[in-house]
């Protein structure tokens, strides 16, 4: 097949490998799968063209689910990998799939690189609070006072968070979401469409070690007043009448912090958000992205959906692009760089009183 031959519309099928997907019953995983193998299809994706990178961990099993091309690497490298593909093959669509544990412990640094880089590609994190391929133990995400084989006192470590990590290696594009959520392919879809590295958090539930972590947000039932949608353009809205009242974000002009407000009903029923001092979300809005991203859940609803996407320059794009201007006027000779520089020619034989310990080898 030529780029000019058109692709047959693709099922979901189309995207599920012949591999018997192995997480343990009840995973936030599978509905990840399904998403993103929704996401596909939607996005008119050519499976040839698509590779999907992972490295240790049970989301790093990732690629095998998918019927395209994938590698599963070594722990927390990933994102080394996926830079070879992308500036091997600059037209390839690449996605990089981690946990909290592969990118934010032992894969920290490739993950802050690729980040501040601005590769073109798709970074997501799965984070379910907890190591799970290796058995239960705390991981950099997990909250205070989390018990594990590795802490059985309760975890004294305070819990590095993925979106304010990814903004502080001066990322692009940050997104939120969570496993069985309906709103996780549109968010995937943004990441997909923008330029450069796009960072999405993925909260997943790790049904044996950190069951049910999310449930004070990640649930249908009360989701109104939990879950901050966040939609460009449109103000920080949620609650309902039936949770308790209208509610919004605002700022605290005096103090330079989030706030929440209530917001009560124009005559004709709608919020008047404005008359609350509700802020309307702008995605390329810094400073208040790193606000959304650090807001203490409980006292705020959790932030979700696009929270930052300002673009820039790609790596790939600026890297090929410079290689492309150094390379005018100039054509491949392999022997004429060989002899460049200092070379020499060794002729005629050596004497045996001449020859080193090494002379016969």
């Amino acid at each position: 097949m030529n780029d000019m031959t058109p692709i047959a519309k693709l099922t979901l099928k189309d995207w599920e490998s012949d591999q018997e997907v192995r997480w343990c019953p009840g995973c936030g995983d599978y509905a990840i799968l399904k998403a993103v193998q929704r996401t596909m299809v939607d996005l008119g994706s050519d499976p040839a063209k698509t590779v999907f990178v992972s490295g240790i961990g049970c989301s790093s099993r990732f690629p095998y689910y998918m019927a395209s091309y994938g590698f599963h690497t070594i722990h927390g490298r990933a994102p080394a990998f996926a830079t070879g593909i992308k500036l091997a093959n600059p037209e390839l669509d690449v996605w990089l799939v981690t946990g909290d544990g592969d990118g934010m412990s032992i894969g920290g640094n490739h993950t802050m690189h690729v980040i501040r880089r601005n590769l073109n590609c798709q970074i997501m994190l799965f984070n379910n609070e907890i190591y799970g391929l290796t058995k239960g133990q705390y991981s950099p995400t997990s909250r205070v006072g989390t018990n594990s084989p590795t802490s059985p006192l309760g975890s004294v470590d305070r819990p590095a968070s993925p979106c304010a990590f990814a903004l502080g290696a001066g990322g692009r594009f940050i997104a939120r979401g969570f496993d069985v959520s309906k709103e996780l392919s549109g968010v995937l879809k943004a990441a997909h469409a923008h330029q450069g590295a796009a960072f999405v958090e993925i909260f997943q539930n790790c049904i044996v070690y950190n069951k049910d972590r999310f449930e004070e947000f990640a649930v249908a039932k009360g989701a109104e007043a939990s879950q901050l949608w966040l939609k460009n353009g449109e103000p920080m809205l949620f609650g309902s009448e039936k949770s308790g009242g209208i509610k919004g974000i605002a700022l605290d002009a005096e103090k330079l912090v989030l706030k929440v407000v209530d917001v009560v009903a124009k005559s004709d029923g709608t919020p008047d958000w404005q008359a609350a001092g509700v802020i309307v979300h702008d995605v390329t809005n810094r400073s208040v992205a790193h606000m959304l991203v650090e807001l203490p859940f409980g006292p705020f609803p959790m932030a979700l959906g696009v929270i930052y996407d300002d673009p820039q320059p790609s790596f790939e794009v600026a890297l090929l692009g410079q290689d492309a201007v150094a390379r005018q006027g100039k054509s491949a000779n392999l022997a004429k760089l060989l002899a460049k520089g200092q070379t020499w020619t060794v002729s005629g034989t050596v004497a045996p009183e001449d020859q080193g310990p090494l002379s016969n080898v």
